[in-house]
Order: C-alpha cells, then structure tokens, then sequence
C-alpha cells in the first residue's frame, strides 16, 4: 500500500500546485480527507495540502491567493477550471495548536517545521494520513490505513481530548461513519456519550452543515439513530426526541420517531433532492403534540399545520437559507393531499397546486410516496400514485395563480375606474377562484366584465367569494386529458 502510485488518481492542477511548493525547496503533502478518499477510490471534495512553508511564503509562490484566517490555511484560487472541488486548493503550514476555550477552535496556533506535529492534532486515524506522491508513499503514524480497511472510525489518540479540542467532531464522527458505512470504534463511541453536552458550545451553523451532509448521504436512518443512541439529538433537533415512542396504530407499523427515518430513508435511497429529504424527515413531526385518542385508533388532527410551524421554528434555529426554509414547510404542510381517487376534483387538485406551487408539486408527489413507505408499505399503491400524477399533469396547464390570470390589477382599475386599494387584490384573488374551477373563464372579455360586477360588492363578500369559490361541475375532458390518462393507464 505504501509503495503505490497515486498520481494518477490526483488531478493535474493539484500536482502542478505541489510542484510549485517542492520546486521551490518545500515539503508538500497531501493530507486529510482527500487522502482518505483516494486510497478509498472516491472522488475527493476538496484537496488539502500541508507543507513547511509559512503562509508569507506560499503566497509568494502563487499569483491568485487568500488568507482570511488565524489558521495560516492559504487558498489558492484556479479560475480556469470547471471543476468546482479545483476550484480553490487548501495550502496550511504544519502547525500546533494549544487551548479550545470555545469547544470549536484553538485559541494559539504556532507554524511547525515537522509534518509530525500536523499529523498529531488531526481528528480521526482515517484522515490523518499524509500522502507524499513523489516519493511513492504514505506516512500513517496512527494506522489510519488499517482503519480504512477495517472499516473502523477512531480518534486520533485520546478521543477525550479530541473531542473537547473541537466538540463538532462529535456529530462529524457520525456523519463520516454514515459517508463511509465505517462503525465507530467503542473508545471514541463512548467518548461521544460522555461528551455530548459540549455541543451546547457549537454554533448552530455548524450542526446545520454536519446534519445536511447526514441526510445527504446514503444512510441517513443510520446517522440519527445513532444521534439519538449518543444523546447527540437533543443538540441538533430536539423536537425530534418527541416523536420516539409515540405510537400512531392504523395502518403504521412504526412509531413516529421510526416512520420519519424510514421516510427519509426512502427518500435517499431514491437519491431525491435535500429539501425532500428534509420534508420526509419533518412530515409528521407534529403528531407527538396533536395526538388524540379515538374509540378505536390515535388521531393527529391537524399535525400538518403543526408540523408546518415547528418545521420552520427547526430550521430557522438551524440558519439554513430562507428559500429552502420555505420550501420544505410547504411540503410538509400540505403533505396530507387528498386520498380517495375516486372522489378527488380537478378543482381540488388546483388548489393544492396553487398551494404548494408548480415548482413543488412533483416533489410533493415525491414526499407522499416516502411517508407510504415509511409506514411499512412495501411500495405505493401502483395505480393511486399513476392517478395522482395524471390529475397534476392535467391540470399544470390551468391557471394556478393571479399572475396567470389574463388581467392584473392595473387593468381593473382601467375598466372600472376606481384608485388603487385592497380591494383590487380581493378581485382579483375572486377572479382566480372562479378560474381555478373553470379555467376556461379566463379570457379577458370575461374578466373584464366580471370585475366590473365583483367591483360593486362590499368586501365582506369579495373576501367570501376569494376563500370559498363557488362549486360547479368538472369541465368536459379534452384531448389532451384523454392522452393524458391513456400515458398512466388511468380512468
């Protein structure tokens, strides 16, 4: 293992970087986790470099730099590459580190002449490995390569004092063993046990990066479990601890805690998007505080809202952007679509895609068939799931929302002469409803005339009108719908 030979694994870019150091009489290795990857055969995130020069020195050697930190890390930035991970390559001095007041960093850092010393203040064996592609070989000095093939994840010496350096290596330790499929070694998992109030310390960015790359990542049923098993829960997403042991009957097998890590799982094993993960996980996480009982099953009325609310308190606490923030609440707050295919209405469906959004619906459809699964379904129901995805399609092509609506707000002010005011919005929402019933309804010679009319009546009705809409028959099939259904093999 020692003696093999990993250029070919590195990339070009990376190579010419060491040769710039070692040209110019440094040492170069490459070190941490993109080392760890290569001898896994994965494809590296990043490329971290360590070397004896100060950071002055390594700024000096290359045209396009930053150092923003105390760490002396030097970024070293390529602009003419695609590839995002050779974008900036990491170049850090050897260095020591001493006290971590804050659990996360250390508070002195000294530049050292000997890779040893780097390689002692590292956080796991497994990325504690220095490779030098020169000369054809690795130096290990924790046998970080053993672990590898073991499957092993342990700290680098002491898991107590690693973990109170930098108390975010509690919820990495899961993270990377869920990445990599490794167990944690009994030294470093008790270690997790005993220290986990130090993640009291961490900032909540920081546990959101490590929970993102947990739900990520192939088994994310395996990292909160074990979140929960390590007492790690409570720091990351205390509400969660609510759902264990909440049990719902029915048709669930699992309790709610169980039935949102099937769900999520389900959702990674399909290889779906972060925020549907993050829908599947969250979809029912307010039924612990909505459960009922009824004469012969648990009820959870209106967890959905619930959930919604608490959805957006978790990841707010959590800093994660808004715009992901308010997509996954709306996932889980209309996660309880309709149900019987039979009785559902094209207006119903409008509605909920007016709801939730074009954008959203099909990643909807995609929660939906998670939280089936989560109840121990072996899969959704063949012909529900084809109809539903019929009923959507069908109406994706209708107006959905006042700006697809064939007059605006300034053009009902034209035509029935009145200022600018809240009642302009009322209309026009009534103008949807009636649309959103019959999407034929809009033409602007309907419009039009019917603004004139709603125009005349007090608010109280307009608002009515607005909320409520009016019910009327389903409008004729056309050709399109027929191809459409023939597509799903639906009535």
């Amino acid at each position: 293992m020692a003696s093999k030979d990993y250029s070919k694994y590195i990339p070009q870019e990376v190579l010419e970087t060491i040769h710039v150091l070692t040209n110019r009489g440094f040492e170069a290795y490459l070190i941490g986790g993109c080392v760890r990857d290569v001898i896994l055969g994965k494809k590296p995130k990043d490329w971290d470099i360590a070397t004896n020069a100060k950071p002055e020195e390594i700024i000096r050697l290359f045209p396009n730099t930053f150092y923003e930190n105390k760490f002396g890390t030097v970024g070293v930035v390529n602009e003419y590459v695609s590839d995002e991970t050779l974008k900036v390559i990491e170049i850090t001095p050897y260095r020591l580190e001493t006290g971590y007041s804050d659990k996360r960093r250390p508070d002195s850092v000294s530049f050292s002449k000997d890779l040893k010393d780097d390689l002692k203040r590292r956080d796991f064996t497994i990325n504690a490995i220095a490779l030098d592609h020169f000369k054809g070989h690795i130096v290990d000095l924790y046998k970080g390569q053993d672990d590898l093939k073991d499957k092993i994840l342990r700290t680098v010496g002491n898991p107590q004092d690693r973990f109170n350096e930098d108390a975010l290596r509690l919820v990495r330790a899961i993270r990377i063993a869920c990445e990599l499929d490794f167990a944690i070694h009994p030294e470093t998992e008790k270690a997790i046990v005993n220290n986990a109030h130090l993640l009291k310390d961490i900032s909540k960015e920081r546990i959101r990066d490590e929970l993102i790359r947990i739900v990520e990542s192939d088994n994310p049923m395996r990292g909160l479990e074990l979140a929960r098993k390590y007492g790690l829960l409570p720091y990351i997403v205390p509400e969660l601890e609510e759902a264990i042991g909440i049990e719902q009957g029915g048709i669930h097998k699992f309790d709610v805690w169980e039935h949102l890590l099937r769900a999520l799982q389900h959702a990674a094993d399909k290889k779906w998007t972060l925020e549907i993960r993050l829908a599947a996980l969250f979809h029912d996480i307010g039924k612990p505080r909505t459960r009922g009982k009824g004469d012969t099953k648990y009820t959870f009325y209106g967890h959905e809202v619930v959930g919604a609310k608490m959805t957006k308190k978790i990841m707010t606490d959590l800093v994660f952007p808004q715009k992901v923030i308010d997509k996954v609440v709306k996932l889980v707050r209309w996660h309880m679509f309709f149900s019987d295919t039979e009785e559902i209405t094209h207006s119903a469906v409008r509605r909920l895609v007016a709801n939730v959004g074009k954008e959203n619906v099909w990643d909807l459809m995609s929660v939906r068939v998670a939280d089936r699964i989560g109840t121990g379904r072996p899969k959704e129901s063949p012909y529900r799931l084809r109809k539903y995805q019929a009923m959507i399609e069908e109406v994706m092509r209708d107006p959905v929302s006042v700006g697809m609506l064939k007059i605006d707000g300034n053009r009902i002010m034209d035509v029935t002469h009145v200022t600018p005011g809240p009642k302009i919005g009322l209309v026009l929402h009534a103008l949807l409803e009636e649309v959103i019933e019959n999407p034929k309804l809009n033409s602007e010679e309907y419009l039009e005339k019917r603004a004139g009319e709603l125009i005349e009546l007090p608010e109280r009705e307009l608002k009515k009108l607005g909320e409520k809409g009016k019910l009327i028959k389903e409008i004729e099939e056309e050709k399109a719908i027929g191809e459409i259904r023939k597509k799903y093999w639906v009535k």
